[in-house]
């Protein structure tokens, strides 16, 4: 399966479909339905509680929606790191990879603000890879900080992710600090918007933000979960070893690109910290970037019976997460 996804052939766009849909078929055959969690974003919750009392009759509902935003974020994020050749030639590695890894957990397969946010993250880190020397900056860190903004309405702690923003300018430019105002000021406008509003409509006194709470968050419930972390960090750390070792010879934006990835995984791997609510199901933040670093544990062995082996044993322990462990 890794040799299918190896190749840049169009067809792999239905075939990762299909890989998904076989990984995820028990979340249609047993739909899980979301709880309003209190550490949820109020929009996110506003939303959730207008379409339950509709979709709670028809739970599959919400595993085919949760489905889609992961399949359209594996697809998304893959063609995004062919486009900035972050890997030695194009494949599908990353949209598999993505799709394996959030097979493990249940948490990874409801319908969650973080997997909502996990959307529009992928659209900020698309344009933060794209603000070295461009003509443009302004108007782009304008809009990433409003993104920022937008996703702490569905998940407040999301908030963390302005690091990532003022590290990728770190990393990528020079310091200009008109452009640190800039990104404040849109992550600031989202708010500045919706406290108009509701100053207007005389309902200021009565908003509740959902805040954060720093503490030691849940990594896992049983030794199989345990098992399940154990095999994304192993082959997350092989495969940033075989970053290590390809990326001498990369050009500087693909060096840039890497090391925003890093700032992203160490960000996304940050948030639960910050949470009010400790469960799994926050850490499917992190689980972007590290599907880069799991693609190339899969792309750069020169023998492929190792990379071929640890892929069907993930996909054997997803199985068994799955419909034995669930």
């Amino acid at each position: 399966m890794t040799g299918v996804f190896r190749a840049n052939n169009p067809i792999n766009t239905f075939m990762l479909f299909i890989y998904g849909l076989l990984l995820k078929l028990e979340w249609f055959l047993h739909p899980q339905v979301p709880v309003i969690q209190k550490a949820d974003g109020f929009l996110y919750n506003h939303i959730l509680s207008a379409l339950k009392p509709t979709l709670d009759k028809y739970p599959s509902t919400y595993s085919i929606i949760a489905f889609l935003f992961l399949y359209t974020q594996a697809i998304s994020f893959n063609q995004l790191l062919n486009n900035r050749r972050l890997i030695q030639k194009p494949n599908y590695l990353a949209g598999m990879s993505y799709l394996l890894i959030t097979s493990f957990f249940t948490e990874w397969n409801v319908l969650s603000a973080p997997l909502v946010i996990n959307t529009l993250l992928i659209w900020v880190w698309a344009r933060m890879s794209n603000i070295y020397n461009n003509p443009h900056v302004k108007s782009t860190l304008f809009n990433i900080g409003m993104m920022v903004g937008i996703a702490t309405f569905f998940y407040f702690p999301s908030i963390a992710f302005v690091l990532l923003i003022i590290f990728a300018l770190i990393l990528t430019r020079p310091p200009r600090i008109a452009e640190w105002i800039i990104i404040m000021l849109g992550i600031a406008t989202p708010w500045y918007l919706l406290f108009a509003w509701l100053f207007l409509t005389n309902q200021l006194y009565s908003f509740q933000v959902s805040g954060i709470h720093i503490g030691y968050p849940v990594y896992a419930k049983n030794n199989a979960q345990y098992i399940g972390i154990a095999l994304i960090l192993f082959t997350t750390i092989v495969g940033a070893v075989f970053v290590q070792g390809n990326i001498r010879r990369q050009v500087v934006q693909v060096r840039k690109g890497w090391g925003l990835t890093v700032l992203y995984v160490i960000v996304a791997l940050f948030v639960p910290f910050i949470n009010t609510t400790y469960n799994l199901q926050y850490w499917i933040l992190a689980t972007v970037p590290l599907s880069a670093f799991i693609a190339c544990f899969f792309f750069y062995p020169t023998k492929k019976i190792l990379a071929a082996s640890v892929h069907w044993i993930m996909v054997a322990f997803a199985i068994y997460m799955t419909y034995f462990k669930k």
